[in-house]
């Protein structure tokens, strides 16, 4: 059960479907820059040998977006705008996850052998990090505030 069309997500986030091709060998799935994902990627990594108990991510950005798909196995990711959240099921390699910043985001319920990619926007700088969920929320209201003025 890869992510939901219909399922309502957090403010900014979207489904990112990758073109798939499929045949008796297997499948191919492949991403382009600001085609297939909707920046630049100037960072790339990936998670993987977690532990089923073990939470990834738990933190927000400031600037950077993301996108996250699984390459490997499963893990639920749960998304986070101060307002709304929401909980997705990853097991789909050509499935992935839009993610903007100042979405608060986990990663939990690994399998074995799974893997999660992910595409940033931004090189990593450690003050781009939002760890503290209180700040993460002071924060996401703030901007909710400034947007319903404009």
């Amino acid at each position: 059960m890869c992510p939901n069309t219909s399922i309502r997500l957090p403010k900014g986030c979207a489904i990112v479907v990758l073109p798939n091709i499929s045949d008796t060998r297997g499948s191919l799935a492949f991403a382009e820059a600001e085609r297939h994902v909707p920046f630049a990627i100037r960072r790339i990594f990936w998670t993987y040998k977690v532990q089923n108990n073990s939470l990834r991510g738990d933190h927000a950005h400031r600037t950077c977006e993301m996108v996250l798909f699984p390459i490997g196995g499963s893990f639920d990711i749960e998304l986070d705008d101060g307002t709304s959240k929401v909980l997705l099921h990853m097991d789909d390699a050509s499935r992935g996850v839009y993610i903007p910043p100042l979405v608060w985001c986990r990663l939990m319920n690994f399998t074995e052998n799974a893997a999660c990619i992910s595409l940033a926007s931004e090189e990593y700088s450690a003050e781009d990090y939002i760890h503290d969920y209180e700040e993460f929320k002071a924060l996401a209201s703030a901007e909710d505030t400034a947007q319903q003025r404009q």
